[in-house]
């Protein structure tokens, strides 16, 4: 009896100092679709991750700007496809935050807040091309290892310390969901149901 009582107060001492290990999927999700659930469910087998957090952005920062519906209806989605599994959750940082998305100013916070995590910040291949035009990307380096995966012809190499992890090819993307909900065309097996039922139920992406 008195050794169970002795093991048990040593286990109570033992800091939690274990170190998390957690994926990054940042994007517009204008809507989020089977390829980016893929793509988290192959980075978090493929390297051991504890999980994927799924981080809608509130204003991208590209050149190239891309117009997005309300962030509460791309919140909504991201919540819909991700349910049903574990390992995916979804990360508010950067709609809390508003304004352009920087990627360095997400990772700073998430550190600060949460400084036994190791960051995994996942991209596909050609946004990897990309990386030396992003914000503090020498500054990001230091907070976060990149993850890119394939995609289309981009390829796989980069100048930057990225760790590459290669997924099945899935010609998905929200552009052509969005044009074929507006043409009144199937995005069955596209998309998730639950996505899919919230879209019609809100009317998103019709133009008529």
């Amino acid at each position: 009896m008195q050794m169970t009582t002795q093991l048990e107060t040593e286990t109570e001492q033992v800091p939690d100092e274990t170190i998390q290990r957690i994926g990054i999927l940042g994007g517009t999700f204008n809507p989020p679709h089977f390829g980016h659930l893929m793509i988290g469910e192959q980075v978090a087998d493929q390297l051991g991750l504890d999980k994927v957090m799924f981080m809608p952005n509130a204003i991208p920062p590209h050149v190239d700007h891309k117009e997005a519906i309300d962030p509460v209806d791309r919140v909504q989605m991201v919540q819909a496809a991700i349910q049903g599994n574990s390992q995916f959750d979804i990360e508010l940082s950067e709609i809390t935050r508003g304004g352009k998305s920087y990627s360095y100013d997400t990772l700073v916070e998430l550190k600060a807040m949460h400084p036994n995590t190791q960051y995994y910040f996942i991209i596909g291949g050609d946004e990897v091309a990309y990386l030396p035009k992003w914000y503090r990307i020498d500054d990001l380096l230091k907070l976060v290892q990149f993850v890119g995966v394939n995609r289309g012809g981009s390829p796989v190499e980069s100048d930057y310390p990225v760790e590459w992890v290669r997924i099945p090819n899935m010609e998905i993307s929200s552009t052509d969901v969005r044009d074929r909900v507006e043409r009144h065309r199937s995005v069955r097996y596209m998309i998730p149901d639950l996505v899919a039922a919230y879209i019609f139920e809100k009317g998103l992406y019709l133009n008529d």
